[in-house]
């Protein structure tokens, strides 16, 4: 989250006791900081911590009483131009398990493959939609070469070298359970079969897959108005 004064919740399956305990505690805290909070305290501020404390309640299996709180935080983030943390808000929505987790999923990547975020965050929310997706039907692929494509486009030296390899093994993996694709010959006409190369086909064909997920009136933003707001 924006907010790092305090170490993030980590979930240690060994122990799932002491990872609840924990979660507890920085749920108390950030509840603490959201009370201390001024008046007049920005909005952006409230939602950051609201947006922490919905992550937390999400790690102790509070996903009803999460959703709230992390999409009043959607709201302002993205009307505050906060398209990193919107997408972190879109998140947690998807992981708390609600009936609109998946409308909440399309609009974070949405907003993921529009905006210039951290291409680690875009990547993931992909993966989501590669999960969510049948073995045999053709939105795992897409997900995951706009995944790579990316990867390739916007991680920088630090990053690319690791998320590429992470990319090309979510698209090899996809290959393998939609086609039985063993080898890089089998690769190159899965992707000429299903015209994987050309970014103007295959995100399009994405924008068809959020389609499917989220009905032209049921978009909780105005697209083409935060299209206008691109930075240039």
């Amino acid at each position: 989250m924006a907010d790092n004064t305090t170490e993030k919740p980590l979930i240690d399956s060994s122990d799932p006791a002491a990872s609840a305990e924990y979660i507890q505690q920085y749920l108390e805290q950030k509840q603490q900081a959201l009370k201390a909070l001024p008046e007049d305290a920005p909005d952006l501020d409230r939602a950051r911590l609201n947006l922490d404390i919905a992550e937390a309640k999400v790690g102790i299996t509070r996903g009803d009483e999460a959703w709230d709180l992390a999409r009043a935080a959607l709201d302002i983030f993205i009307e505050n131009e906060c398209w990193q943390e919107a997408v972190e808000a879109c998140d947690v929505l998807y992981q708390t398990g609600q009936p609109a987790s998946l409308t909440a999923l399309a609009h974070g990547v949405w907003l993921a493959v529009t905006y210039p975020i951290d291409p680690q965050l875009s990547i993931n929310m992909l993966g989501y939609i590669v999960d969510e997706t049948p073995a045999e039907a053709d939105g795992a692929a897409v997900a995951a070469i706009t995944a790579h494509y990316i990867a390739d486009m916007r991680a920088d030296e630090k990053q690319r070298e690791s998320l590429m390899f992470l990319t090309n093994e979510m698209v090899a993996n996809v290959a393998r359970a939609h086609s039985k694709v063993e080898d890089q010959e089998g690769m190159s006409a899965w992707m000429e079969r299903l015209r994987l190369h050309d970014p103007a086909d295959f995100l399009s064909k994405l924008a068809l897959v959020i389609g499917a997920i989220v009905p032209p009136d049921e978009w909780w933003f105005d697209r083409d108005a935060l299209r206008d707001r691109l930075p240039d």
